[in-house]
Formats: C-alpha cells, structure tokens, sequence
C-alpha cells in the first residue's frame, strides 16, 4: 500500500502491517497498532536522514510491524562507518521516545498506562531490531562490523548463513508454548519473513557481489587523487581470477602482487584490471600467470 511520496523517498506499508491492520480491527487493538505505526515510522526516518545526510539515495522505505526496509541505491557501496551510523540511527529513535515516556510518567501525566506501552513498545522495536538478522539493524551492523575484518565475499556469505540459522530459531521459538499459552502469531509471522527475505539474499548473494564490484572503481576515484595507501594481496601465477576477486576487502584498495616459487615478485596488478578481466567472459577463469606473466 503506497504512501506518500516525501523529500524524493517513497513510503509504502509491507502487505505484512496491513494484515496486522485487520487483525487489530476485529481484536479490538487499533489504537495499539496506530501507536506502533508511529514508533515505526519514526524509527525509519532516523534511518533516512542520517543516509540523506550522507547523500546516499533513498529510494523507498517499506514499513513492517518491527521496523522497515529502506532501499538504497548505495547499499554495500559505501563506507562500512556510514553503513554503522545509519542503521544506529533506528534504534537511537526508540531509545529517546522511551527516556521520554519515562519522563512524562514521572512528571505525572495523563493516560499512564498509554505511557507504559509506549515506552514498552519502542523498547521492544529498538531492541528487536538490533538482533544480528538481515535486514534488521542488528543485521546491517553486525555485516558492516565483519567487512572490517574478513573479504567482503565472505562476509557477505557469513552474515546470510548466520541471519537465515537465526530467522529459523526465531520461528522454532514462536511455535513453542509459553506459559501454557499457543503459538506466538505475530513472531512466526515475522520469523517466517526474514527466513524468506534471507533465503532470498541467500540465492542472489553472487549479484550482490557483482554489484559491489562494479562499484569499485567510482568509490576508489577520490582516494587516488590525493593519494592513499594499498592493501596487497600476495597470490602465486595459479590462482585464478574468481579466486582472487573473492579476496577483495570492501574498506581497502588492493594491488595484487603475483610472486614466483622462490619469493619473487613476477608482476604487480592494480585491483581495476582482474575486476575488468572478471567481467570477461573470455578470460574470466584464466589463471593469473597465463594474463600477466
């Protein structure tokens, strides 16, 4: 359902908070819903204009129950600590809406138990929202944290695998009985969608990378014209392309240095070549020697 369009970014409700809609007519908990919409909503816009502040493109926010799917034009392209900022941004929301239903309960205000809830429910969205699970926020900072540490390939295969085991244990927790009481509706619902959107991730992980690739030259341009210091990767003449691609860390620059048997250094290759012969179907899975030596 399509809201309207706000300073260039679309806002529209996951089919998901519709059903949630309908369900809280017939139960008799509108208001609730209405309140969580607005903790939501919220929530989103400080994830959109700290990435506006940066001048990434936001295309589209997608609101869900828990939180929201903002899409970017600049995803895995950018710097790991905007990346951090921006998915920060969300949870910081709830956490001042929740000091400051706090404060109006102590300063004695009207409604107290409007007041409880609220501050309840923004701190279950904030912290919700911070579990290691793609797309949540948690998700973002943990894969962001990781590209600092491991090639983004890898980290990009490690973030799914663990966001899809977590999105498992989330739906095998909703269908236990608590208290003696049923399934939980509203957590198998959510666990079911993030299992799928990171299924989803899962099998396009490859054009995700792809994407990230592309992206490198343009990202890079800058740092070379005042100058910057590369990472080097230390491959022998056998190691193919693919292979050499995969290693490539999303925050460093990389010259590949092709070392002989003995130690020696036999050619030393700029990153932008191999993501260029990568791009070759001809020459794509050649061995590194057969190019350059």
């Amino acid at each position: 359902m399509p809201l309207n369009k706000w300073l260039g970014t679309r806002y529209r409700l996951h089919p998901l908070f519709v059903v949630m809609m309908l369900l809280s007519l017939i139960t008799g908990y509108f208001l609730e819903l209405l309140t969580l919409f607005g903790i939501v909503f919220i929530h989103e816009l400080g994830h959109v204009f700290t990435a506006k502040s940066f001048g990434w493109n936001v295309t589209e926010v997608r609101l869900l129950p828990f939180g929201g799917v903002a899409v970017v034009e600049e995803s895995g392209n950018v710097p790991a600590r905007e990346e951090l900022i921006v998915a920060l941004a969300g949870p910081l929301q709830n956490v001042w809406m929740a000091l400051f239903a706090l404060f109006i309960m102590a300063m004695g205000g009207s409604d107290p138990e409007w007041w409880v809830y609220f501050m309840k429910a923004n701190l279950l969205v904030g912290a919700f929202n911070l579990l290691p699970i793609l797309p949540l926020d948690g998700g973002k900072i943990m894969q962001a944290s990781l590209s600092y540490l491991l090639p983004y390939h890898r980290t990009l295969f490690i973030t799914t695998v663990i966001s899809l085991i977590m999105s498992v244990g989330l739906v095998v927790i909703a269908m236990l009985p608590w208290s003696g009481g049923g399934i939980q509706l509203n957590l198998l619902v959510i666990g079911l969608f993030l299992l799928y959107s990171n299924w989803y991730g899962y099998r396009h992980l490859p054009f995700q990378y792809i994407r990230f690739l592309m992206s490198r030259h343009d990202r890079f341009a800058a740092h070379w014209m005042r100058g910057a210091i590369a990472q080097p990767i230390i491959v022998s003449g056998s190691h193919r392309v693919p292979e050499i691609i995969r290693l490539f860390m999303r925050e460093q620059y990389h010259l590949i240095y092709i070392m002989s048997e003995r130690g020696v250094i036999r050619h030393v290759v700029p990153e932008q070549r191999l993501i260029d012969l990568y791009f070759s179907e001809k020459k794509r899975n050649y061995a590194i020697s057969d190019l350059f030596v």
